[in-house]
């Protein structure tokens, strides 16, 4: 297939705010793609190149890619960087550097998705000695034969900055329209618009969406689900988990006390620690275990100890099983919080030191697939019972998550004062008869912490510092997560120190984390890849029509990074609006 025609989409669907009318356009695009390149069209939809959980990535920062402006635009790289702080946006400069000069050659052939989707993959393999500039070639070579518009969603492509608005849920229902629905219309009704099937409703086909949307919650590849969907139903009711490739983790919205938790997930229930850790999930497929985290990030390699336990305390040769993994005292055996053992997510050297000197305990709380068995829709009980049968504990090491079932709120708040005590952040409470959910913040279990809730924001934008934080960003824009879109909801400046100190989030830190993911610059102001994490604290939450969510944070700070955490781990806009609401009660 021509580049050009996916550029078309691209463009067809930046075009609209309208979800049903982007639904439709993919839908109609989909139909006409081949078998044999929907995998790669539905990753390249996303502005993606691997999949999440594939170790392999294209880490290109904006230095690279105005390099290969440069090269191919026959621009200094100083003036393609002015260039790109006027216009804030090195798509469009490579549009007007680089695409007009390709189409002025007589020489430049046609882009297919095919040779865009090679050379990306092949930069993510460059390693060594002349690796920059072996990257800065491949990229080049593509924009040399782009038109203006292909060179725009080449580089934001490569920066994996595509911001074309295509959301999880959309893409979710194109597949659905495209290969499992015959007929789908968009209908106006003046400035509503709604959707209409064969037989006018929506409702009807709630069980091929549904087919869908388990299938990618199974496999968390929307490639593999649409080559599924349009093979039909059957094929897509076949489609299963795969050891070796992490799904997303079930979350649990927050409650405020014992009663209202209850009330969510019934009486009795399964209240369980909730640690200060990191969330792991474990594959084994015979003698090979992976590691990832809820990010979906391999990190097997950072920590060798917890595959020996694995092998030794937890029976079987094919299982997913998901866990916390809580930092301890060596001295003391005391839990410690999380951010006193975040870089052993980091780490890449010197792992068996660090091992020594920050150890973790693995505290095993659910097992979603056992050797050819699905568990996903087994009740919690009985997943617990499995987990059971196939752990040995031994504290320190390998565990079971600590559990208390009950209905009674005394026993709830006795537990729960247990937990602060050890150092956790709370409980957790599990209805007994719900099934895993992946990806999901679901009523099937919820949370519940002591202190002032804070939220989990990402950064999506900053501004460079002056005088003697000159060099430094500063002034960090957040945001809050609404069906696979970033909502602005304020800006963030304390909470950071300026020095070095143990524990605490330095101006210096962020910055080293940000600097790879700008994506647009305009004089002091910077838009980067929405991936930090922060966990913030404030006073107040009000309404605000400043920012795109419609709320803002009263004297918000930054507590922590959450390098274990995403976008889709970040807190929701119903979340914002339910802390909104209930901040006065």
């Amino acid at each position: 297939m021509k580049y050009s025609k996916l550029v078309e989409v691209y463009k067809a669907v930046e075009s609209t705010s309208k979800r049903l009318e982007k639904t439709k356009i993919l839908a109609d695009f989909l139909k006409i793609v081949h078998e044999n390149e929907l995998e790669t069209i539905l990753l390249l939809l996303q502005g993606k190149v691997f999949p999440e959980w594939d170790k392999r990535k294209l880490g290109v920062a904006a230095k690279l890619v105005i390099k290969s402006i440069s090269l191919t635009g026959g621009k200094k790289p100083s003036d393609v960087e002015k260039k790109w702080k006027t216009i804030g946006d090195l798509g469009e400069v490579s549009k007007d550097l680089v695409g007009r000069k390709s189409q002025a050659t007589l020489f430049s052939a046609d882009l297919t998705v095919e040779k865009v989707y090679k050379n990306m993959v092949k930069i993510s393999s460059v390693e060594g000695h002349g690796s920059v500039d072996t990257k800065v070639k491949l990229i080049a070579e593509l924009l040399s034969n782009a038109s203006p518009d292909e060179a725009i969603y080449i580089v934001r492509t490569v920066l994996e900055d595509l911001r074309v608005g295509i959301a999880e849920g959309t893409l979710r229902d194109a597949i659905t329209w495209a290969f499992l629905i015959k007929e789908y219309e968009i209908a106006s009704k003046g400035k509503v618009m709604s959707w209409k099937g064969p037989e006018g409703s929506y409702n009807e086909y709630k069980e091929e969406f549904e087919l869908v949307e388990n299938a990618f919650n199974k496999t968390n590849d929307f490639g593999i689900v649409a080559v599924a969907a349009k093979k039909g139903t059957s094929r897509l009711k076949k489609t299963g988990m795969q050891v070796g490739k992490p799904i997303q983790v079930m979350l649990g919205p927050k409650e405020r006390n014992i009663k209202n938790a209850f009330e969510r997930v019934g009486r009795p229930a399964a209240l369980e620690y909730k640690y200060d850790g990191f969330r792991i999930q474990t594959h084994k497929d015979g003698g090979k275990i992976l590691l990832f985290t809820r990010r979906l990030e391999e990190v097997t390699a950072q920590f060798p100890e917890l595959v020996k336990r694995i092998k030794k305390f937890v029976k079987g040769d094919s299982y997913i099983i998901d866990s916390e993994v809580v930092g301890y005292n060596p001295n003391t055996g005391n839990y410690m919080p999380f951010q006193n053992i975040s870089q052993r997510i980091r780490r890449k050297y010197d792992i068996e030191k660090l091992a020594e000197q920050l150890p973790v305990e693995m505290n095993i709380f659910d097992v979603l697939y056992y050797e050819g068995k699905e568990y996903i829709n087994e009740p919690f009980w009985k997943r617990r019972e499995k987990l059971k049968k196939i752990v040995t504990e031994e504290p320190l090491q390998v565990k079971l998550a600590d559990q208390l079932i009950t209905g009674n709120d005394k026993e709830a708040d006795h537990f729960y004062q247990q937990s602060l005590k050890a150092g956790n952040e709370g409980l957790m409470f599990k209805k007994l008869d719900a099934p895993y959910r992946p990806g999901k913040r679901v009523g099937n279990m919820v949370k519940m912490k002591p202190v002032m809730e804070t939220l989990d924001l990402v950064v999506v934008g900053a501004e460079w510092g002056t005088g003697k934080r000159s060099g430094w960003l500063t002034s960090f824009t957040l945001g809050c997560e609404s069906d696979g879109e970033v909502l602005e909801i304020g800006k963030v400046g304390t909470g950071l120190k300026e020095l070095e100190t143990e524990g605490e989030v330095t101006f210096n830190e962020l910055t080293e984390l940000l600097k790879p993911l700008i994506v647009k610059e305009k004089g002091k102001l910077v838009e980067v890849k929405p991936k930090i994490v922060l966990e913030i604290a404030y006073e107040e939450i009000q309404k605000s029509p400043t920012y795109s969510s419609g709320y803002a944070l009263r004297f918000p700070r930054v507590l922590k990074i959450r390098y274990d955490r995403g976008l889709i781990d970040c807190s929701t806009l119903d979340e914002v609006q339910d802390l909104f609401y209930g901040q006065n009660k």
